[in-house]
C-alpha cells in the first residue's frame, strides 16, 4: 500500500494550486516563508505562474512537475513558488513583463527564475520535458540554471537589475503626459483598419483573440458616423465570430480564442471575462444594426453563463470552464466524430448536422483527426436546395439535433468548471448582464445580475465605520476575491486591485440606473473615494495596479509600481476608473471627480495613440471626457405604465457612451431618493403633476423641456457626427 505525501499547497485557497498538491515537488505558495527560505538557504528560486483553465499548463504539470526526476533536481536546487495568476494578477503582470524582455513572449505557464529575493533573472513559458519544439528540455533548462546562480553569480545578479529595470518601465509612463485628445480615436480606429482581416472577420492573423473594447469603441463610431467600412468591419466580424467554432454552437457561449485564422479551432477553455464582454459586443451591435442575429447570440451568451458559470443559490458568477480533462485530450469534450454524430440522431437530421457544421470523417483536431469542432459552414437555405426540403423543415431538423447532440454532450466527462467568484470579473458580468437586460428585455438577467452584485457588496466590500470621511475612505477596502472553487478551502482575504474598483464602482452605477435604487449609487461613490484614496497619484496622475504592502515590504518585485493601459484581454484599469469618475461627476457636480478622471487621461495621452486597439477602452474613456453627458430620465406614474414603458424602450434602444438612462415613478422623484445633480433639477420639473408620463434629457444641471412621445425621444437621441477636441 502506497501513501501520497501532500505538499504545503495542500493549504492552498485557489484551484490552481491545490490541484498540484499531490506533486513531489516541494511547492512554497508565495509569501515570507519563500522569501527567507530561498535567502537562508541561498538557492535561486523557481516561479511557476499559470491558471486552472489552462492547457499548456497541465501539460507541463504532468510531463515535468509530476516527474520524481524533475522533482528531485527542483528540490536540491531551488525553492520552488506557485502562484495562479487569476488569483494574483499583480504577480503575474509584473514577471510577465520580466519574461517578455529576456525571451520575447510571455503567457502561461510562466517559468521564471529568480534571485532569492525575488529578482527574475532567466525564464520562458512552456518548457517541454525534453529537447523538442524548439526548446530546450525543463532538466537541462534546471541544471544550467543552478549551474550559472553557482558559478556565474555575477552574470545573474547583473542580469536580474537589468529585468527589474524592465519590468519598472512597463506599463509606468512616469512623465509621459499629454493633452487628451480625439486624436487617439482615430489612431485606434486606423489601427483597426490596418489589422481588420476582410476575409474572415477579426484583427491580425492566427490566434486570434476578440478584442471586445475595440469592437464597442468602433460599434460606437458607426452610431455616430454611419460609416459603411465601419459597419462591414464589425458585422464581418462579429458574424464570422458567432458561426466559427471558437463559439460553442451547442451549448453557447465563447472559448479564448481561435488558433486559426478563420475562427474555426478554438484553444477550448472559456471565460467569464471574454463573455462578458462579448453580450456587450452582440447587445451594442444589435442596437446599431437592428440585426436580430447578433441579439440572438447575446440571449445564447446568457443562456450558457446561466446554465454553466452562475451560483443560481446564492448569486455570483464562476470564473471559467477548463478546456479538457486530462493531458491528452485537446476539447474532447466540445468536438465530434462523424460516428459520434450518426449515434445520436436520425439519418435525416445527422445529413442536416454534418452540412451545416462540416462534420466529415477527417475533422479539424491533430490529436485526433476523427474530432471536428462545429463551426457553420452551410447556411440553411443551401441545405434545403441540397436536401430538396423546405427551409423550415430544415431549421427543425437542425433543432433538433443540436437538442439531441448537447443533451449526448452533457453525458460525457465535463471539463473542470472554476467556481471561485472573483469581485473583477463579476462585476464585469453584472454590467453586462443588466445591459442585455435593459435592451433585450431580459427580466431574469437582471435579476440576477442584481443579486450577483448584492453579495460582491455583502462579503467583499468592507467599509469603515464611524470615521471622519478621509480615513473612511481611506481605511475601507475592497476584497479580489468572494468565494473560492473548493469549499473546503480556507477562504483568503487578498486586497483587491484597480480592476477590481474600478469594475465594481462601474457595476453599482449600472446597478442604480437599472432600479433608482439609491443605496447603489452610494456604494459606487464609496468604492470610488476608496480607489482614489488607495491608488491614485496625485504626483504624476493616474492609477496604480496594486497598493504596496502595508509594512513597506513588498516581496520579489511587487515594490515596482505600475499603471495599467492596455486592454489584456479585459479592460484597463485607469481608463476603466477613469469613467467611473466621469460618470460620478456626472451625478454629482462634483469637480474633483473630473480633475481626477482628467489628470488620469493625461498620464497616458502622449503614448495611448501607439497601442492602437489595445488602448480602445482608453479611447471610449476619451470619448466619454470630451463628450457632453446625456442623462435621459423617464418619469411615469407606474412601472407599469404603457406610456412610460414606451419611452424607456426609446431611451435604450441607441448606443452611445456618453448616454445614460433611468426609470423613476413620479413618488422616486424626491431631492433625498436623487443623486445631487438630479435632485437639484427634477423635483422642480411642472410636469411631475400632470399624470402624465415623460422624459428628460439632462446634463449636469440642467434638464431640456420634456418629451412625451417616443418617437421624438428617439429622433432627440441621434447621435452627433463629431467629438469635439477639447
Amino acid at each position: 500500500m502506497t501513501t501520497t505525501t501532500l505538499n504545503s499547497l495542500a493549504r492552498a485557497s485557489s484551484a490552481y494550486l491545490r490541484s498540484a498538491m499531490h506533486q513531489p515537488i516541494q511547492w512554497h505558495e508565495w509569501g515570507e516563508e519563500a522569501f527567507a527560505t530561498a535567502q537562508r538557504e541561498n538557492k535561486p528560486m523557481l516561479l511557476d505562474i499559470g491558471a486552472v483553465w489552462c492547457h499548456w499548463c497541465h501539460v507541463m504539470d504532468r510531463e515535468s512537475y509530476d516527474d520524481p526526476e524533475v522533482a528531485a533536481i527542483v528540490n536540491e536546487h531551488f525553492i520552488a513558488v506557485k502562484v495562479d495568476r487569476d488569483e494574483r494578477p499583480d504577480i503575474d503582470s509584473r514577471y510577465q513583463a520580466a519574461v517578455s524582455a529576456v525571451s520575447g513572449q510571455g503567457g502561461w505557464p510562466l517559468t521564471a527564475f529568480l534571485t532569492p529575493d525575488g529578482k527574475p533573472f532567466y525564464g520562458g513559458t512552456y518548457f517541454p520535458p525534453s529537447d523538442g519544439y524548439g526548446r530546450p528540455g525543463f532538466k537541462r533548462v534546471l541544471l544550467s540554471i543552478a549551474a550559472a546562480y553557482k558559478e556565474k553569480n555575477g552574470d545573474v545578479v547583473e542580469q536580474a537589475k537589468m529585468l527589474e529595470n524592465a519590468i519598472a518601465h512597463a506599463e509606468s509612463f512616469a512623465g509621459r503626459s499629454g493633452r487628451i485628445s480625439a486624436s487617439v480615436i482615430k489612431a485606434i480606429q486606423e489601427s483597426a483598419f490596418k489589422m481588420f482581416d476582410p476575409q474572415h472577420g477579426g484583427f491580425g492573423q492566427a490566434p486570434k483573440f476578440p478584442h471586445p473594447s475595440a469592437l464597442d469603441l468602433l460599434i460606437e463610431q458607426y452610431t455616430r458616423t454611419g460609416d459603411d467600412s465601419l459597419r462591414n468591419l464589425i458585422v464581418t466580424t462579429l458574424e464570422h465570430m458567432a458561426n466559427g467554432g471558437v463559439y460553442d454552437q451547442l451549448a453557447g457561449g465563447f472559448h479564448r480564442y481561435s488558433v486559426d485564422e478563420r475562427w474555426v479551432v478554438p484553444h477550448f477553455e472559456k471565460m467569464c471575462y471574454d463573455n462578458s464582454e462579448l453580450l456587450k459586443n452582440y447587445v451594442h451591435a444589435y442596437q446599431a444594426t437592428g440585426s436580430e442575429f447578433f441579439a440572438s447570440v447575446a440571449r445564447d451568451i446568457v443562456r450558457w453563463m446561466d446554465e454553466w458559470l452562475s451560483d443560481r443559490e446564492r448569486g455570483g458568477f464562476y470564473a471559467s470552464q477548463d478546456a479538457d480533462i486530462s493531458m491528452d485530450d485537446d476539447g474532447d469534450y466540445f468536438t465530434w466524430t462523424l460516428d459520434e454524430a450518426r449515434a445520436v440522431l436520425t439519418e435525416e437530421e445527422a445529413q442536416v448536422a454534418a452540412l451545416h457544421y462540416d462534420i466529415n470523417e477527417i475533422g479539424e483536431m491533430h490529436h485526433n483527426p476523427a474530432k471536428n469542432v462545429l463551426y457553420v459552414r452551410a447556411p440553411l437555405d443551401e441545405i434545403a436546395r441540397r436536401m430538396n426540403l423546405t427551409v423550415e423543415r430544415v431549421r427543425n431538423l437542425l433543432a433538433s439535433a443540436k437538442k439531441k447532440m448537447y443533451a449526448a454532450r452533457l453525458q460525457r466527462q465535463t471539463p473542470y468548471v472554476d467556481k471561485t467568484v472573483y469581485v473583477g470579473w463579476n462585476s464585469m458580468c453584472v454590467s453586462a448582464y443588466l445591459e442585455a437586460a435593459k435592451v433585450l428585455e431580459l427580466e431574469d438577467a437582471r435579476r440576477f445580475a442584481l443579486g450577483s452584485l448584492d453579495r460582491i457588496l455583502a462579503e467583499a466590500w468592507k467599509p469603515l465605520a464611524d470615521a471622519d470621511e478621509g480615513a473612511r475612505a481611506t481605511r475601507s477596502r475592497l476584497l479580489h476575491v468572494v468565494a473560492y472553487s473548493d469549499p473546503t478551502a480556507e477562504h483568503r482575504e487578498i486586497s483587491g486591485t484597480l480592476d477590481d474598483y474600478a469594475a465594481t464602482a462601474l457595476a453599482c452605477l449600472d446597478a442604480y440606473e437599472a432600479t433608482a435604487d439609491l443605496s447603489y449609487f452610494k456604494f459606487g461613490q464609496a468604492i470610488s473615494d476608496a480607489m482614489i484614496a488607495k491608488l491614485f497619484d496625485p504626483i504624476s496622475g493616474g492609477f496604480f495596479d496594486a497598493e504596496p504592502a502595508a509594512d513597506g515590504k513588498d516581496l520579489g518585485v511587487l515594490s515596482t509600481r505600475r499603471k495599467p493601459l492596455q486592454d489584456s484581454p479585459t479592460p484597463a484599469g485607469n481608463p476603466m476608473a477613469a469613467i467611473a469618475l466621469l460618470r460620478l461627476h456626472h451625478y454629482t457636480g462634483d469637480a474633483g471627480y473630473r480633475d481626477k478622471a482628467e489628470l488620469t487621461l493625461e498620464a497616458f495621452a502622449g503614448v495611448a495613440e501607439q497601442f492602437g486597439i489595445f488602448a480602445a477602452t482608453y479611447g471610449i474613456a476619451v470619448v466619454q471626457f470630451l463628450e457632453d453627458p446625456v442623462q435621459v430620465v423617464v418619469i411615469s406614474e407606474s412601472g407599469a405604465d404603457n406610456a412610460g414603458s414606451a419611452l424607456a424602450t426609446a431611451a435604450y434602444s441607441r448606443f452611445a457612451f456618453n448616454k445614460t438612462a433611468i426609470r423613476l415613478t413620479a413618488n422616486q422623484v424626491v431631492a433625498a431618493n436623487l443623486p445631487p445633480a438630479l435632485a437639484a433639477t427634477l423635483p422642480n420639473l411642472p410636469q411631475l403633476k400632470t399624470g402624465k408620463s415623460f422624459a428628460v434629457l439632462c446634463s449636469g444641471f440642467t434638464c431640456q423641456p420634456p418629451i412625451h412621445d417616443a418617437a421624438e425621444l428617439r429622433r432627440a437621441l441621434e447621435p452627433a457626427q463629431t467629438i469635439k477636441a477639447d
